[in-house]
């Protein structure tokens, strides 16, 4: 009777609780990753503690078995729980250091991935998807900026199966990772103090670093910290400080009170410009909640190798694509980094906001104009809608048999299957009752995420040009109708005898009707517009004279 009792409250354990021993567990098409931590609890952050790993991966495709042989590592780890918020979730996801048995680094290739001893095992907890990390760090790396590279793999602690796991290179200077100069104790002057360093804008108080010299918003008190990343806090020399302090001064005096427009001396004499548009086209197509804000990185090279800010690498997208319940993150419509502006309540409650430059840079008609160029050359290539989503049903199609197992014993938060409660807070949970389902809305809500830029991407160069117009006497009215079908009038004025270009454009920003090309007096004009030929729509109007533009959107309803 007793041990009735005892085989009954196991099975319900296994029902309920949903963990399995590694018995249960015997192989799979993914890479197998076994941890035995000799009965220690794991810490969060240091000191931690010496465990043992193995990894079983058979690079011909040959299915991975636990009974397997370790053939791909086998030896001593340290091992930490990572993350913030993460720590405290029921899965934990793991910081760990390759170590030869004096406990010194041990250099190694993990699943194919370049040779290092700093890695982290990601567990994909609240991204149901699976695949929010692994999808924008590929994105990043294929616009030409370092990410992770990742590896899928299941997992077994203390001989407990614990799911998919994602293994991915922790950001860390390196030739294979993040390629910028060493700095050691030693270069404290000349072009050797100059670089590298990386900061980290993150939750503060968990490291020392350069406090902003400028609030984040005019009505804010809300201070921001460039978090000491390498060097290190503790290995950071007073000298390096001074000067990567300096550095960052002088940026945010020139963005606060300097003239940041200036071709020389302006952002882009401190800014690899192009990193910070795709950086910002990542967050945006994602609606990152986190974006800017937390986990954002910085990367300064020596002054001989260009010496300019990079933005990234990229890290930690569980809380997009839809992803977020809160500051409007789960909307396909709105711009995430104007979100955080002086007119939401609850700037008073939330010390966590965006470095107050980029919000300069956002509205800037020089950095716009980059950001629309290169926003459409990507919607012609890796970010199209078929590619993305092809690249999602890749991504998705690896981890296919797995993820039955993983999902019997990770639950998705707040259930205990896939039928129900995803996500407690999420506005579609009542649509989703299977991962296909999951992976359908994921998709659909990316598409229309990068629809919506396409037709409001063009604006942000028209408004960033508001002010200039008025300064130079220039305007560019709201065309009337709008909505039209298929007529409306476009009006604006000039101060001065001029040249005149005004064209419409596609969502791709390619001009498809001219409408003015000739010099023009000074005063009010007005063009009639005939559409009859177009296609219903968005479309924008350009105005140009001599080194002045501005844009607006118009509708067309056939």
């Amino acid at each position: 009777m007793t041990v009735r009792i005892i085989l009954f409250i196991f099975l319900i354990s296994q029902s309920v609780f949903g963990w399995q021993t590694s018995g249960d567990f015997t192989s799979s098409n993914l890479p197998i990753v076994i941890i035995n931590t000799n009965d220690q609890d794991i810490p969060y952050d240091d000191p931690r503690i010496i465990a043992e790993m193995q990894i079983i991966y058979q690079e011909n495709g040959e299915r991975n078995l636990v009974s397997d042989s370790a053939n791909n590592y086998s030896g001593n780890i340290s091992l930490e729980i990572r993350g913030e918020s993460s720590a405290t979730w029921d899965i934990k996801s793991y910081g760990f250091e390759t170590q030869n048995e004096d406990g010194s680094n041990r250099n190694v290739s993990l699943l194919g991935l370049p040779e290092d001893n700093d890695w982290v095992l990601h567990a994909p907890y609240f991204d149901r998807s699976l695949l929010r990390n692994v999808l924008s760090y590929h994105l990043s790396r294929e616009m030409g900026w370092y990410a992770s590279r990742t590896v899928y793999c299941e997992v077994i602690l203390n001989d407990e199966y614990q799911g998919i796991y994602v293994l991915m290179e922790k950001i860390k200077k390196d030739k294979n990772r993040v390629d910028i100069a060493t700095l050691s104790p030693e270069e404290i002057s000349g072009d050797d103090v100059t670089g590298g360093y990386i900061l980290r804008v993150d939750k503060e108080g968990w490291s020392s670093g350069i406090d902003s010299s400028f609030p984040t918003t005019e009505h804010s008190n809300v201070i921001i910290r460039y978090q000491y990343y390498y060097p290190k806090a503790d290995e950071i020399t007073p000298e390096q400080e001074e000067y990567i302090g300096g550095f960052i001064q002088d940026f945010e005096e020139l963005m606060h009170d300097g003239d940041y427009t200036d071709p020389i001396n302006g952002y882009s004499k401190y800014l690899n410009v192009d990193s910070f548009v795709d950086y910002l086209i990542l967050n945006e197509l994602s609606r990152n909640v986190d974006g800017y804000r937390l986990s954002s990185y910085l990367t300064k090279q020596k002054d001989s190798d260009g010496g300019k800010l990079i933005a990234g690498p990229a890290w930690d997208y569980n809380f997009s694509y839809g992803n977020a319940g809160y500051y409007e993150a789960e909307r396909t419509e709105g711009w995430q980094l104007l979100y955080f502006n002086d007119d939401q309540n609850f700037l008073r409650n939330d010390n966590f906001q965006v470095p107050f430059w980029w919000k300069i840079l956002f509205n800037d008609g020089d950095f716009t104009k980059r950001l629309n160029q290169r926003w459409f050359q990507l919607r012609q290539g890796i970010l199209s809608s078929d590619s993305l989503n092809n690249t999602i049903d890749g991504f998705a199609d690896i981890t296919t048999e797995a993820r039955t197992r993983n999902f019997e014993v990770r639950p998705a938060p707040g259930s205990n299957n896939l039928g129900g409660g995803w996500f407690p807070y999420d506005p579609r949970n009542n649509q989703i009752q299977s991962y296909e389902d999951e992976l359908t809305l994921t998709k659909n809500w990316i598409v229309e995420r990068a629809n919506w830029i396409d037709s409001n991407i063009g604006l942000l160069t028209a408004n960033a040009n508001e002010d200039k117009s008025k300064v130079q006497g220039f305007k560019l009215m709201q065309n009337y109708p709008n909505p039209f079908n298929p007529t409306t009038q476009i009006a604006f004025e000039i101060p001065t005898a001029s040249h005149v270009a005004l064209s419409i454009y596609n969502v791709q920003g390619q001009a498809i009707l001219e409408l003015v090309n000739r010099t023009l007096n000074s005063g009010r004009h007005q063009v009639d517009v005939n559409a009859s030929q177009l296609s219903s729509g968005v479309y924008f109007y350009r105005l140009t004279v001599e080194d002045f533009q501005q844009t607006r959107k118009m509708m067309l309803i056939k």
